[in-house]
């Protein structure tokens, strides 16, 4: 005999199979949420605020290939691409260092490298942009850079042509 409640539910035969059920999804997405919290923590402590006087020390001169968002502080597709970047740098921080700069502040760097519109993100090995991408793309395409900039990064920096990047204005 199968009883059903006002709300629809089963409520007699196979409750305790419900309800396992239920408690197994729940656990799941605890463990689920606990998983994003804790990349997100790892990437709070893995990304580095730049600004146009530690830029040459993080990236030009730093010994990891390098992945900088360009961003601003009023920008709503930076804030929404901030978690992704926040937990790949969580997730690769032994191998590629992760560093925001903010354009509205430090605009020479934003300048020197022809940022027009943020999110933009740039992908340096050995001191040399090798990539960069520009708005709000899909994190996998972003993960995928990143994977791409530790494989091929150095190989690419060293067949590269340097560029002199210094703004004077005088010849």
């Amino acid at each position: 005999m199968e009883v059903i409640s006002h709300s629809g539910f089963y409520t007699g035969i196979g409750i305790s199979h419900r309800n396992s059920a239920v408690r197994a999804l729940r656990e799941r997405i605890v463990n689920f949420l606990a998983q994003i919290r804790k990349s997100e923590r790892m990437g709070e402590n893995t990304v580095l605020e730049l600004n146009d006087a530690s830029w040459e020390t993080q990236v030009e001169k730093g010994a990891l290939p390098v992945v900088v968002m360009f961003y601003t502080q009023t920008c709503p597709f930076c804030k929404m691409m901030d978690p992704y970047f926040r937990q790949y740098a969580g997730e690769f921080h032994d191998k590629v260092t992760f560093a925001k700069i903010d354009i509205g502040v430090n605009l020479w760097t934003a300048e020197r490298f022809a940022v027009r519109s943020t999110p933009t993100f740039g992908f340096f090995c050995s001191g040399k942009p090798v990539q960069i991408l520009i708005g709000a793309v899909y994190p996998v395409i972003l993960k995928r850079s990143v994977e791409e900039t530790i494989l091929h990064g150095k190989e690419c920096a060293a067949k590269s042509t340097e560029i002199n990047y210094e703004i004077t204005g005088y010849g």
